[in-house]
């Protein structure tokens, strides 16, 4: 192909001659091309935003929850209430040793929490050091619960982000300073900023964790927990493990193993595998929708090209009479396509790019989307770019054919 000054100069006369036909065809392309990025760009900001909400949060994890049987077993009435306890937890740790971690939990919600004259509400957990393998805390100052602090029972706390905030507000380290949680005081010894907005037994950002031992005595919990979590070994699903993780405890409390709403368990493996899997849907969708708005404006294209070339027989029949050759003509009419294709399609990556900033932008004030990103990436709107241009080229194939078979006597008879 020639790509010298005289053949821009004539694709540029062609489309300002034809100026409302390329338009039409050229607002077809724009819009696929703006439809399949704008909607990659949003189901990817869509997924972070779901994902951001289980932020810290292991994939391998499952939470079990006691609850009321829904059917009789052994002699006992259907709608009877069973309570975990340590044992439960002792007895997973020792019959499923694929359990890389067990831990328990209690909790007790709307607590107030008070700070000289600051005060604020949220959860009062009592957790096991081990617990930040379940839901991984992001420590801006101090440190989380350790060992030391659950055998030696100590009166310390670590505090979410909005209880920071409340009681904190000239901001610094609050590490060595103590909070009164009812009636008792709490030395603070870390600060967790982590903002997943999955609750167990209350917000990251809402609750003061202390010392599973202490929270115990507290709130005079005996041996009994609210709920125990727990993690696979790495390279064994979770998945695989829930069935004998059921038939444990149903053994141990005496209600049916089958019955699902005698112990409720949250896997967040399938949870992150449904999520994958519905974005893998989206996704396809999104590129056979997008695709195909593209092809039909390529189409387009191609079509409007013909009647061009038809309506410029004579002047294709002069240049040809005048020395021009086969390739000079097709050369001039597959860069009109690539350049109609190129321009609308380039506008459609803009605009798809500026539409999602904005899109990101009102999403990250309201607050529901931290961190999320609704955006495309450099190397995408490059592909995006070659693809309009190979479709360019196919769309400008046959009229550009049709061209190249005209013949100088018959322009002249046509004239």
């Amino acid at each position: 192909m020639r790509f010298d000054v005289d053949s821009f100069r004539e694709i540029a006369d062609s489309l300002v001659r034809n100026k409302s036909r390329s338009l039409l065809t050229g607002f077809g392309v724009f819009w696929g091309v703006f439809m399949l990025l704008f909607m990659i760009g949003g189901g990817a900001g869509l997924k972070q935003t779901i994902e951001a909400n289980f932020e810290g949060f292991a994939t391998n994890t499952a939470i079990m929850v006691s609850s009321q049987t829904s059917e009789p077993y052994k002699g006992f009435q259907e709608g009877r209430y069973w309570q975990m306890n340590y044992t439960d937890v002792e007895r997973l740790k020792m019959m499923i040793p694929e359990l890389e971690t067990v831990t328990p939990s209690v909790s007790s919600w709307g607590s107030t929490i008070v700070r000289g004259e600051y005060s604020t509400s949220g959860a009062f957990k009592g957790v096991y050091a081990d617990f930040t393998k379940i839901e991984e805390p992001q420590i801006v100052y101090g440190r989380p619960l350790n060992e030391a602090d659950i055998l030696q029972e100590r009166k310390v706390c670590m505090i979410g982000k909005r209880i920071y905030q409340d009681l904190f507000p000239e901001g610094g380290d609050p590490c060595g300073q103590f909070i009164r949680v009812g009636a008792v005081y709490y030395q603070v010894v870390g600060v967790d900023f982590s903002s997943g907005n999955i609750s167990l037994n209350g917000r990251a950002d809402q609750s003061v964790s202390v010392p599973l031992p202490v929270a115990q005595k507290i709130l005079n919990r005996g041996n009994d927990v609210d709920m125990i979590c727990a993690t696979a070994r790495s390279g064994v699903r979770m998945t695989e493990l829930e069935p004998r993780m059921r038939q444990v405890m149903a053994r141990r409390h005496q209600f049916n193993a089958n019955d699902k709403q005698a112990m409720f368990i949250l896997n967040t493996e399938q949870i992150f595998s449904l999520v994958d899997n519905l974005f893998n849907g989206v996704n396809f969708l999104i590129l056979l929708v997008g695709l195909g708005t593209i092809l039909a404006g390529v189409i387009g294209v191609s079509n409007i090209m013909m009647v061009t070339v038809k309506e410029r027989t004579t002047e294709i029949g002069i240049r040809r009479a005048i020395g021009a050759t086969p390739k000079d003509i097709l050369s001039q009419i597959i860069l009109e396509s690539i350049s109609l294709t190129l321009v609308a399609g380039s506008f459609g990556i803009v605009f798809a790019v500026q539409l999602l900033r904005l899109t990101g932008t009102i999403v990250e004030a309201s607050g529901e989307g931290t961190g999320a990103s609704f955006q495309i990436g450099f190397w995408l709107a490059v592909a995006a770019a070659l693809l309009l241009t190979v479709l360019g080229v196919i769309a400008g194939l046959a009229p550009a054919s049709r061209a190249m078979a005209i013949k100088p006597v018959d322009a002249m008879r046509d004239e």
